[in-house]
Formats: C-alpha cells, structure tokens, sequence
C-alpha cells in the first residue's frame, strides 16, 4: 500500500491525462507536461520517467506499468493494457477515468467492499474479460487472503452461479438468516466478507441483472459510480449539416423559377466545360422515321 498523496497525485496524473487527450497530442508531450504538475516529494514524477521511457521504446505504457509493480496495482496495468490493444473497442479515455476514480477512492482508504464492487463493475460495464480481470483484482495489495481466495473462486464460477449469490452466502445476512431466533448467529464455515445490508441488498437482486445490484448498492450505501462513456456531441455537426441542406433548397428553387420563366431547365450548366453533348435528332425525323 501507498502513502495517501501517492494515490492524490496518481488521481491527478490519470484525471489530466483523460481531459487532455481530446487535444490529439502525443500521450509523451502529454506526459511531460503532467510531469511538471506533480508533487516532486512523490515517487510519480520518477515512475513517469520510466512510462516515458518505455512509451519511446516499446509504443505502450502498460509495459512498463507492469514491470512498476510495487507502485502500481496489477488491475491498473490491465485496465491500461486492455485500453491499448488495437483489436479492442475500449477507450484510453475511459480507462484513465477508471483509474481515476479508483485512485481518489484509495486515497480515502475505501473499505474492501467498497474496492472491490467498483473494480468488478468497471469489469462488467465495459465487457472486459472477466479471467484476467479478475486474477489482477487477487493480486491487489489491499485485499487479504480471505478475499483473495475468494476472488479466485469467483473467477471460476462467473456465469455459472448468479453473482448475487456468491456475496450474499458471504455475508452477515446469510447467517442471521441461518439462525433461529432467540439462538446465537451460527459460526460462518468461511470467513464473512460483506456486512448485512451488502447481503439484503444481495438477496433482494438475485436472478436479475448484476446492473441493478450495483445501482441498488450506490443508492443505499453510497458506493461509488463506475465511469461511462459519454455520447458524442452532435451538435456540432448541426450547422455544417444545415447549411449544405440549404444550398440544396437554394437550388432546387432557382431550377423551378427557371423553369416557370423559360418553360424548361438549362441543363448545359449542370455540365463541365470540355464536356460533349449528345446530338439530338429534329422532331421531323423522330415523327417519320426511316424511310
């Protein structure tokens, strides 16, 4: 685990990066650039150099985050490494504010829930592959052995038993379900991750899309929200998209007022200067024919 303004400037360095690369400039300029704004009594500036380095070098950043491994996380690496593959549709935009949002959120110390909830549905909402997303959630320091277990075995069992379940048989709730009143809570088989309303909110979602059972748990216990990508701004095509529409109608009228005056349209315009017009037979011939 970091100091808090380790996760402060790592917070800063990805926000900048995601609100300046709309600008199309090189992601080496834009490091350099967010290099000069962070705190030089932090070990960013010098982890920087070393994505520089390998940015020159190899043409990624994750590489190099990779081989960082006692500064940043594993599922840093593979957010940013899922964002650079060129066969992949998952935007460096929204992986820089995946990671973001996760690194404000470290620097709050976030109970264990909290992170893991919000790095499985960065997985869900972006449809990043479950399997190696999940093995760099288990490799996370912030996560004990219980919880790395854990996370293996949901790994394993993804898409074959509703996700619901497998945090609700894990938490607080399932075992004062198992009491009988009036008898003491009845000892976990295996170690309690979640608390009760984690395992209320779990029950009352099963069979339903895990979606609502993360809307549900950022209603009721203020988890955080996983960025989305924003639509397109299309109002910036509107006038281009008006006025060729225009030039158009401009057209259109003055052929018909053309028409109305001279009773048919002057095609030769529509024509290029070197361009031969076909000959056209007098109406005599057309009425008599051959012969």
């Amino acid at each position: 685990m970091l100091a808090r303004e380790e996760y402060v400037e790592q917070a800063h360095l990805f926000r900048t990066l995601g609100e300046r690369l709309p600008e199309n400039l090189p992601m080496q300029e834009l490091l350099g650039q967010v290099k000069q704004e962070l705190l030089s009594t932090t070990r960013l500036p010098m982890a920087v150099d070393f994505l520089l380095a390998e940015l020159r070098h190899a043409g990624t950043i994750s590489t190099a985050m990779a081989r960082l491994g006692h500064y940043f996380t594993p599922f840093q690496t593979y957010v940013i490494q899922e964002a650079e593959l060129e066969r992949g549709r998952f935007d460096m935009r929204i992986a820089l504010a995946i990671l973001h949002h996760e690194a404000d959120l470290r620097s709050k110390d976030p109970p264990r829930p909290t992170l893991f909830m919000y790095q499985f549905e960065c997985l869900c909402r972006n449809r990043l592959r479950y399997d190696p997303g999940l093995t760099a959630m288990s490799k996370d320091p912030m996560f004990n052995e219980d919880w790395r277990s854990w996370i293996l075995v949901v790994r394993a069992q993804i898409g074959l038993i509703d996700f619901a379940d497998m945090i609700y048989v894990r938490s607080e709730y399932y075992l004062m379900q198992r009491s009988r009143p009036g008898e003491p809570v009845a000892e976990p088989e295996a170690a309690v991750l979640f608390g009760e309303k984690e395992g209320k909110i779990a029950w009352a979602n099963r069979r339903k899309d895990p979606l609502y059972l993360f809307a549900a748990l950022q209603r009721q216990l203020g988890y955080p929200a996983v960025p989305r990508p924003k639509r397109p701004d299309e109002s910036r095509n509107l006038l281009p998209l008006l006025l060729v529409r225009m030039d158009r109608v401009e057209t259109r009228l003055k052929m018909l007022e053309e028409e109305g005056r001279r009773g048919a349209v002057d095609l030769t315009k529509f024509y290029g200067p070197d361009t031969k017009l076909p000959a056209v037979p007098p109406p005599d011939d057309l009425m008599l024919g051959p012969g």
